[in-house]
C-alpha cells in the first residue's frame, strides 16, 4: 500500500506543480483548476491550502527568487572569493546552473511580467531585484554601476533564453550579436555569463 503523503509534502508537491503550470501559461493564463490537474489534486484543495491564485504564484515566485538568491550567497560567502576578479563568471556560472530549469527561468519572467498588473507581484519582484543588488554591492564591493550591469545581463540573458534565442544565433547576426552582449562580451564588460547552450 502506497504511504499517505504528510502535509508538508503534499505542499511541496502542489508547489512544484504550481511552478510548472505558472511556468507555461503565467499568471493570469493559469488557474488553480490547471494546477490541481497539475499537481493530481481536487481544486477546493489547492484553494484551501493556498487561498487565492495571487497567493499561490507568490509562494511559487518566492522560491524561485530564495533558490537564485541563496545560491549567490552561497557563492559569496568567503570575502576573499566574493572580491576576486573570478566572482563574476562564478557567479554567471551559478546563475546558468538555476535557470537550466526552464521552470525555474519561465517563473522568473512571468513573475515580472505579472508585475504590470498585480501590486502585490510588483512588489515581490522590486523586493527581488533590491535584494540582488544589495547583496552583490555588500559582498563584492563593487561600485554600483558594475552590480547594474551584471544585472541588466542577467534580463537580457533570461529573455533570450526564453525565446530560444541561441538556436538561431548562427543564422542571425542581430541575435548573435545580442547573445554575446548578454554574455558580457563585446559590451564593455568582462564575461559574465557562461557559454549558453544552443541546444535549449
Amino acid at each position: 500500500m502506497k504511504a499517505r503523503l504528510s502535509a508538508a509534502e503534499r505542499r511541496e508537491k502542489i508547489l512544484e506543480a504550481a511552478g510548472r503550470a505558472f511556468s507555461r501559461g503565467g499568471f493570469a493564463g493559469t488557474s488553480t483548476d490547471v494546477v490541481a490537474l497539475e499537481a493530481g489534486v481536487s481544486q477546493p484543495y489547492v484553494v484551501r491550502m493556498f487561498g487565492s491564485k495571487s497567493e499561490l504564484f507568490l509562494e511559487v515566485f518566492d522560491r524561485a527568487v530564495r533558490a537564485l538568491l541563496t545560491a549567490f550567497d552561497a557563492e559569496l560567502a568567503d570575502p576573499a572569493a566574493a572580491s576576486a576578479p573570478d566572482v563574476w563568471d562564478r557567479l554567471g556560472a551559478v546563475y546558468n546552473t538555476l535557470v537550466a530549469d526552464r521552470d525555474v527561468l519561465m517563473v522568473l519572467l512571468q513573475g515580472f511580467s505579472a508585475a504590470a498588473a498585480s501590486p502585490q507581484v510588483a512588489a515581490a519582484a522590486r523586493g527581488f531585484v533590491s535584494s540582488l543588488y544589495n547583496l552583490l554591492v555588500t559582498r563584492t564591493g563593487c561600485a554600483p554601476e558594475r552590480a547594474q550591469q551584471f544585472i541588466a545581463n542577467g534580463m537580457l540573458l533570461n529573455a533570450l533564453l526564453a525565446m530560444n534565442a541561441p538556436a538561431h544565433a548562427v543564422d542571425d547576426p542581430g541575435l548573435a550579436a545580442l547573445s554575446q552582449c548578454a554574455l558580457g562580451y563585446g559590451c564593455g564588460v568582462e564575461g559574465d555569463w557562461p557559454q549558453l547552450d544552443p541546444g535549449r
